[in-house]
């Protein structure tokens, strides 16, 4: 996708008002669509999903889930659209074969974890195939918003430093609904990383009756040992690539230029041979994240490849017991469904 104006993220003014009515509309059909009943599974669906377009934590609040699930001895599947690959799905990724143009970059950092499937535009197919290969639980990542699969507990993911920007409804803000509606059907709200916009969101949360959870994305502490020997030239192409850079600079280091990309960028080589280019003029190392990074598979970006540093991350929850609890409503409702 395209980066998301900067009028998204500051309060309300004439661009958001002149799109406002647009918004209106988009926001009453994704509100009714969120009611529609959606396909039952075998086994509990846990999602993770964000109010916002754009990203917020999903994928790594993912990875958490699926571990949490593999260390009580679950065998779980990851559930995602596969945004920004050609494969149409449902299919199994296997990331010896398949790389990032086929089944997007989130897809092969969640095989990394669990069994992972990409669903195209058939999420109910999809875990429909996670259960016929043995699956326990289904992770989707992303897929709130829609109703084509019943989700037995969720989770709304929210970036601590810009909340829901101006609290408009996409084109006129970032939000992909009326933050309400997708509250009402929403177990619990994770806010990532802290800032007074996350902190009105959890606000909203609890008048809502929905639990808060908060965590923070921490750095690899080896990884960033190795990144302190001289200045660094970073790119990134995430949702919010300012919150990458943002890391780099807290964890001390010596970050000079930064390249900030769309989301889901698909890299041609000769971008990243440019900027491989422009670090060694420099005396400096090239760093990116570690989905930047998976888009830069095959032949083609494989003398580029070892040229390049990332920065791993985990998320670290303040309330260790709150994934527990919310695979625990997710079994029970599942059970519940008979």
């Amino acid at each position: 996708m395209r980066r998301a104006p900067a009028f998204w993220w500051r309060e309300p003014g004439l661009a958001s008002a002149l799109l406002s009515p647009i918004g209106a509309v988009v926001g009453a059909v994704a509100a009714r669509r969120m009611t529609q009943a959606g396909g039952i599974v075998e086994v509990p669906v846990l999602c993770i999903g964000n109010p916002t377009v754009g990203g917020a934590g999903k994928t790594p609040t993912a990875i958490a889930l699926l571990q949490r699930l593999i260390a009580a001895g679950h065998r779980p599947f990851a559930l995602l659209r596969g945004h920004g690959g050609t494969a149409r799905g449902p299919l199994r990724v296997d990331p010896a074969v398949h790389g990032a143009r086929e089944v997007g970059d989130e897809a092969l950092l969640l095989a990394c974890v669990a069994p992972t499937i990409v669903a195209g535009g058939d999420r109910l197919g999809g875990a429909r195939l996670a259960v016929a290969a043995g699956a326990t639980h289904v992770v989707m990542d992303d897929g709130f918003q829609n109703p084509s699969l019943a989700k037995d507990a969720s989770l709304l993911v929210i970036d601590g430093a810009v909340g829901i920007g101006n609290g408009a409804v996409t084109p006129a803000g970032p939000l992909r609904a009326p933050l309400a509606p997708q509250l009402a059907r929403a177990d619990a709200v994770l806010v990532v990383g802290e800032g007074k916009a996350g902190d009105a969101v959890a606000g909203a949360a609890r008048a809502a009756g929905v639990a808060v959870l908060h965590g923070r994305l921490v750095p690899d502490g080896d990884a960033v040992a190795s990144l302190r020997d001289g200045p660094l030239v970073a790119f990134a192409g995430i949702g919010r690539p300012e919150k990458f850079f943002a890391t780099l600079e807290a964890e001390g280091l010596a970050l000079g230029t930064r390249h900030a990309f769309p989301d889901h960028h698909p890299y041609r080589v000769e971008e990243i041979a440019h900027l491989a280019a422009e670090a060694e003029r420099g005396g400096a190392r090239l760093v990116t994240t570690q989905k930047d990074m998976a888009r830069l598979s095959g032949p083609a970006f494989a003398a580029l490849r070892g040229r390049i540093a990332t920065l791993p991350v985990t998320l670290v929850l303040s309330e260790e017991a709150g994934l527990g609890g919310l695979i625990a409503r997710a079994e029970a409702r599942r059970a519940a469904r008979g």
